[in-house]
């Protein structure tokens, strides 16, 4: 099957994930500036998911136009990675609702590491679909961005049991290594 389909699929889902997150920025009382600086935490963590979820976007974007077959253990793989993406508005809420606290960073970190091990093993179905000379293997190379990243993921959840701003730096070092889209698979 084309990839076409799966990639539309997963636009869609995507969208809904983006609607979730800022549907849950609540509109401050007041109207003065001063009443923007309680939500200041609840933004910057809506900015931070906001930038995972379109670090995704982008990446399964060019990985999806590098391939040009998917099969049917692709399907799945893509669910499994849609599926982590989903809980992203949830650990982000209850984040904002417990600001730094041990427990909700520990399990935004959880969903972002699932979450990036879910997008390898996507792009390992999806070079086995369509071969290990194809543009998409040979772009992927051995993928140490994306090895360092579940390995910092790693480091941050650990960080939160008795750190959480360290756990929160490491998420964000994790969100700016991919910001600039993944050149190897954009070509």
């Amino acid at each position: 099957m084309g990839t076409g389909r799966l990639e539309a699929f997963s636009d869609g889902v995507i969208a809904i994930i983006i609607t979730i997150m800022v549907l849950e920025l609540k509109v401050p009382h007041g109207t003065g500036f001063a009443a923007l600086l309680p939500i200041i935490p609840v933004f910057l963590s809506y900015v931070l998911s906001f930038t995972y979820i379109g670090i995704y976007w982008n990446n399964h974007h060019h990985m999806l136009n590098a391939a040009e077959r998917v099969s049917g253990a692709g399907l799945w793989a893509n669910l499994h990675l849609l599926f982590w993406l989903s809980l992203v508005p949830f650990t982000t809420a209850w984040l904002d609702e417990n600001y730094l606290d041990s427990a909700p960073v520990a399990l935004y970190g959880s969903v972002l590491l699932m979450a990036s091990v879910a997008y390898y093993i996507l792009a390992r179905v999806l070079i086995r679909d369509n071969g290990a000379e194809s543009k998409l293997a040979k772009a992927f190379g051995n993928d140490f961005k994306g090895r360092i990243s579940i390995v910092l993921y790693v480091i941050g959840i650990a960080a939160s049991l008795w750190q959480t701003w360290l756990a929160v730096a490491v998420y964000v070092l994790v969100a700016a290594m991919w910001v600039i889209p993944d050149r190897r698979i954009e070509k």
